[in-house]
């Protein structure tokens, strides 16, 4: 089995990787000690912070905060910059400065993108492939934090089968988003400062720094508020990060009036990386950022800039402005754009699920030599070449042709998927019987040979459709189940059906929906993902046991002729099946009041992705088939029911899933799972005939 970093929002730190500061760099080498205003130590600090971030998701699987001492870093440098060109009367010029910013940080940032879809096509399976291609536009134009907020909140686009070789670039999609509006502050504030010069005293510095004030107020306000009710969006969300910019700023401006002694700037810088490197070890931080906890790494980078040059053979600067770590510092850039991608392909390429001591040494090494290779042979060729510092025109001609260079091979890659996907979809139909295949009438019938369906582009949308949003009577008054759905209403209702549950329920939908229809059923859905419907039990979280009275009591008030749950629950591990946590309970109240329950058997669970599987080993692998010794129980769970309440009926459609002893990744050429536990909608459209027959036969209904 393949095994890979799991996404942020299912509870593992791998899933948010932290990016460095890669702020404007005018010198280099000896140029850079008798640039003004340079400061190794900051370098340095740089260099230490990668290498905690490079540390921390090797081997230790956390997130260590670095993120937010790049993002402090780089606003500080920046606004250095900036205050000294309108202190010194200089023209800011904006669009220069951007088309200049940008033309250095994008050809490294196209080069490693560009090297990640080599290493997805060798490497990742085919169903992969769209969402790289997804991240790979979304990193290009700077939106990758957005497009991860999205699915971060999202249960239905989680990918619980590895991360992205490309979400580390959410946090250099933020610093570009605030690259282009920090320099409109202070532009902004420049002009107030010039009308107001002439009646008032006020400096340009403390305009910046009431400006910058109320940034950092309003923005950590805000994070601490989304961090506490929505963690997993606010992680990504611009806003909620553009407090530690705003402190980083405000640091720059006070720091000509911070003037420690020396006794007092090496404590500072001492206890500054202390902190800065326990901060991971200590914290959560990827459940508990960006809110009121990421003080703790910004301040401790603060710390360590405002000691600075303590002129003691004690003082922290002695290491940080070492040639070594400055030297790292140079490459942090890079460093940060491949460890991240090196990291994940080598995961999914050789199977393992976290590096030892050795692997993850020879992953840092990997790194850090493209990174090096990267910053001598394309960063710093293209920083100083003088062509495009002729014409402003010239910078966005290198802009947009690093830009084509990257948009050209993703184009055709989409545009190739696509088409592979409308031939899949165009064979004949019984070509792919899928569980028709499994129909006592088709046993021993030799399947024939076609492509498995749905094509791997097209499995992000094998999710079971629903028609809409709950309209009219239907509609629920408590606002935990805003997310009501339902199917058209038919002409003539003969009977209204409310499903409860989660995504194991509305796989069914796939079945139920078109069976409803033909009957003219009514369908009102009330999902949760990964919520079981049963009465309140200490084994469900809190939010879920919420949902579920809210549900039940939706329910009560209707008054539908039937609910439509999914009755027994499955695990990757043994024991492979059991019964729901108080399902009995939460049913009887619908039963005592006349409904009928329906509960399906649920579907089996693994530890891998099946159709990956079957994309990297094929159908016929003994991985991809797993016995149904290890996918469902002996004795089904839903035996444990009968007789025990009246109007309960019970539907098991194993049959049609696992079959010959096996629970097989692909039946009549058809995939039947989507991931590693949700079925296709393929496959349990292929199930329709089935599913009608059975649901029939256990209510009576017709």
């Amino acid at each position: 089995m393949t095994t890979t970093p799991t996404t942020e929002t299912t509870s593992t730190a791998r899933t948010s990787p932290e990016g460095p500061s890669p702020e404007p760099r005018t010198a280099t080498g000896a140029n850079k000690a008798a640039k003004k205003g340079y400061r190794p130590e900051v370098q340095g600090l740089r260099a230490l912070a990668v290498l905690m971030v490079v540390t921390y998701h090797v081997w230790l699987g956390r997130v260590s905060g670095g993120v937010d001492i790049f993002l402090l870093i780089s606003a500080f440098l920046l606004t250095l910059s900036f205050v000294r060109k309108v202190e010194g009367g200089g023209p800011l010029r904006l669009v220069s400065h951007w088309l200049h910013l940008f033309k250095r940080l994008l050809p490294a940032a196209v080069v490693v993108i560009l090297g990640v879809l080599i290493g997805t096509w060798a490497i990742l399976p085919q169903s992969r492939w769209p969402e790289v291609l997804d991240q790979a536009w979304a990193s290009l134009l700077y939106r990758q934090n957005w497009l991860l907020a999205d699915s971060a909140v999202d249960y239905y686009a989680q990918d619980h089968s590895g991360a992205s070789p490309l979400q580390h670039f959410w946090s250099l999609s933020i610093q570009g988003q605030v690259f282009i509006l920090w320099p409109l502050v202070f532009a902004g504030v420049a002009v107030l400062h010039r009308a107001v010069r002439r009646r008032t005293a006020v400096s340009y510095r403390l305009l910046l720094a009431v400006a910058f004030g109320a940034i950092f107020v309003t923005s950590l306000v805000y994070s601490i508020d989304q961090t506490a009710t929505n963690q997993a969006y606010a992680y990504f969300d611009t806003r909620t990060r553009l407090w530690e910019f705003a402190l980083g700023s405000l640091l720059a401006l006070a720091l000509p009036y911070l003037k420690p002694g020396r006794a007092f700037r090496v404590i500072l810088g001492w206890a500054g990386v202390a902190a800065m490197i326990s901060c991971g070890l200590l914290l959560t931080v990827d459940r508990s950022f960006p809110g009121f906890a990421a003080l703790w790494p910004t301040l401790a980078a603060a710390a360590i800039i405002v000691a600075g040059q303590s002129g003691s053979r004690f003082g922290v600067d002695r290491i940080l402005s070492a040639k070594p770590l400055v030297a790292l510092g140079d490459n942090s850039y890079a460093l940060y754009l491949w460890h991240w991608p090196v990291l994940v392909l080598v995961l999914a390429g050789t199977g393992v699920a976290s590096p030892n001591l050795v692997q993850g040494l020879a992953v840092v090494a990997a790194s850090v030599v493209m990174a090096v290779l990267t910053t001598r042979f394309v960063e710093k060729p293209l920083r100083d070449w003088h062509w495009p510092q002729r014409r402003t025109w010239r910078n966005a001609v290198v802009i947009v042709a690093c830009g084509a260079l990257l948009a050209g091979p993703v184009s055709l890659w989409q545009t190739k998927l696509t088409a592979d996907e409308a031939a899949v979809a165009a064979q004949p139909r019984e070509l792919t019987p899928g569980a028709a295949a499994l129909a006592p009438e088709n046993v021993g019938k030799p399947t024939p040979e076609a492509k498995i369906i749905p094509a791997p582009a097209a499995m992000k949308n094998e999710w079971a459709d629903i028609d809409g949003l709950c309209i009219d009577g239907n509609v629920p008054s408590d606002p935990l189940l805003s997310g009501c759905l339902q199917n058209s209403k038919p002409d003539v209702v003969t009977k209204r059906i409310v499903v409860l549950g989660d995504s194991h329920a509305q796989q069914y939908m796939a079945a139920l929906g078109p069976v409803a229809k033909e009957h003219g059923w009514e369908v009102v859905t009330l999902l949760k993902g990964n919520c079981r419907y049963g009465a309140e039990s200490a084994e469900r979280d809190a939010e879920c046991n919420a949902f579920n009275k809210a549900s039940a009591q939706y329910v009560l008030e209707h008054k539908p002729d039937a609910v439509f749950t999914v009755a027994s629950l499955t695990h990757e591990d043994a024991p492979f099946e059991t019964e729901v946590p108080g399902y009995l309970e939460g049913i009887k109240p619908f039963t005592d009041a006349g409904m009928d329950v329906v509960g399906v058997r649920d579907n089996p669970r693994f530890a891998f992705n099946m159709p990956e599987c079957v994309q990297k080993k094929g159908a016929d692998a003994a991985a991809c088939n797993p016995p149904l010794s290890e996918s469902l129980a002996g004795s089904s769970p839903l035996d444990e029911y009968r007789g025990k309440v009246d109007g309960l009926h019970l539907m098991d459609l194993s049959d049609f899933i696992c079959t010959d002893g096996i629970c097989p990744a692909v039946v009549g050429n058809v995939y039947v799972y989507k991931d590693d536990n949700h079925l296709t909608k393929t496959y349990v459209q292929s199930m329709i005939p089935m599913f009608e027959q059975r649901l029939l036969g256990a209510t009576g209904w017709t």
